[in-house]
């Protein structure tokens, strides 16, 4: 007997072969293989679909009840799940915080990773790689700069873990209980990074208190294990770093902006308000400036910016770098006459809250005034929040133009930016979003 063939379309043929396929694993059966079960923390009527959006932290006040013979105890994976207990995600529980779940997988992503399902050391060591091919891509770490982010928290999909990178040695952040229970995990998916040599633990005390954590429980790395100092290359400019200095010892978010003040400072004169440990006098320096004055209160952080001036075969000359408070420099400044072609005013976190905003605003307010009265008609400023609760409020434009006010001054916006793009935003998360970088040009 003669065979006949019969040709499906292809699209079809697809369709049939993927259908004989047996049904892809869900989060709920695969809890149910566990041997000791699941718990569920189930949200209440309306909620689901933010978290399915992927919102990363579940709020106390939108679990409706929790379900679990024990209860689960902070740290333990569970489910999270919509009033009809069918699951959405899974993540990591916390009974104190108000953030009660840290989602790590939504239900939907289990068929595409099925073996990061409720895993959490498979999946830190998947979200790890991929933070690390995502530098790779954007350029990261390069011949000209070794300094960079390379865990941003939410924007990595992992929630309350950053992890910068200083040359050969990692400092890594801590606000999450759950990243320090998995610390040694942590620790050597980061060594995989073939030129991390050192790690440096730095966990974020206040946050952790409030994650119910008991400080006394947080061992300390040895210290014989890391180096007190370091030095690290950015845009082809040498920076010597504290490992104990300020949030991880050196401002890896400020990259690009630093990079763009050496463009525009060529035959200018430029004051850099609360400079730390010089990278935008430097950056101004490299790019021409006839004359650099660096600001700052910290005494280790001028003393560091010395340094960094022979460090790069500076002009001493050229640049100075003075410690003194902001405000009392600009006032005397003011009456001396004095005044620059560029202003560039970086200010710590003002607005460490939102509850603070009202008082950070008067502050900003006051800062940016006396700095615009110090740039010359037709100079710039550039000013910045680091202020997650300022940046988020939209109240910066706003506050700047009250300051123009004060100091009979008319302002431009030339350029915005915010971090560079080492420090990825969840658009879920915009709560990520907390550098406002804003170039004004003070007439």
């Amino acid at each position: 007997m003669q065979q006949v063939q019969v040709q499906f379309p292809a699209r079809l043929v697809k369709s049939l072969s993927l259908s004989s396929l047996p049904a892809t694993s869900n989060l709920q059966q695969i809890a149910s293989s566990q041997p000791k079960g699941v718990a569920k923390v189930v949200l209440k009527k309306g909620k689901t679909q933010l978290f399915k959006n992927g919102s990363p932290m579940v709020y106390s006040g939108a679990v409706d009840r929790i379900i679990g013979r024990p209860p689960p105890r902070t740290g333990d994976v569970v489910l999270v799940t919509d009033g009809t207990e069918k699951p959405i995600a899974w993540g990591l529980y916390n009974s104190v915080s108000m953030f009660c779940v840290r989602l790590m997988q939504l239900d939907e992503e289990v068929p595409r990773d099925p073996s990061c399902a409720l895993n959490m050391e498979r999946l830190l060591e998947m979200r790890i790689d991929a933070a690390i091919e995502l530098r790779r891509r954007l350029g990261l770490p390069s011949a000209n700069t070794n300094a960079y982010r390379l865990v941003n928290s939410e924007g990595d999909r992992l929630s309350g873990l950053i992890v910068d990178v200083f040359g050969e040695s990692a400092v890594i952040a801590s606000s999450a209980a759950w990243v320090e229970k998995h610390k040694p995990e942590i620790e050597a998916y980061i060594r995989k990074v073939c030129v991390i040599k050192h790690i440096k633990w730095r966990p974020s005390v206040e946050i952790l208190k409030e994650e119910g954590l008991d400080l006394s429980d947080l061992k300390e790395t040895d210290p014989s294990t890391y180096p007190e100092r370091t030095k690290v290359l950015e845009n082809g400019i040498s920076y010597a770093i504290s490992m104990e200095g300020q949030k991880t010892g050196f401002y890896a978010d400020q990259r690009e902006n630093r990079q763009f003040i050496s463009t525009i400072s060529s035959g200018q004169k430029v004051l850099d308000i609360c400079c730390y440990t010089g990278g935008f006098s430097l950056n101004a320096m490299r790019g021409g400036a006839v004359n650099v004055t660096g600001v700052d209160t910290s005494l280790p952080a001028v003393e560091l910016a010395r340094e960094n001036i022979v460090l790069n075969n500076v002009d001493p000359e050229r640049i100075t770098f003075l410690r003194e408070d902001a405000t009392e420099y600009m006032r005397h400044a003011l009456t001396r006459n004095e005044s620059w072609d560029i202003v560039i005013l970086d200010p710590p976190k003002l607005a460490p809250r939102r509850k603070d905003l009202q008082t950070a605003s008067g502050m900003y307010r006051n800062l940016n005034s006396l700095a615009m009265q110090l740039t010359k008609r037709g100079g710039f400023l550039m000013t910045c929040s680091c202020s997650g609760a300022m940046t988020q409020s939209g109240m910066f434009l706003r506050i700047l133009q009250g300051a123009a006010s004060m100091a009979q001054k008319k302002i431009t916006v030339v350029r915005q930016a915010g971090a560079a793009c080492d420090h990825p935003v969840n658009p879920s998360y915009p709560e990520g979003t907390y550098l406002s970088n804003i170039l004004l040009r003070v007439l």
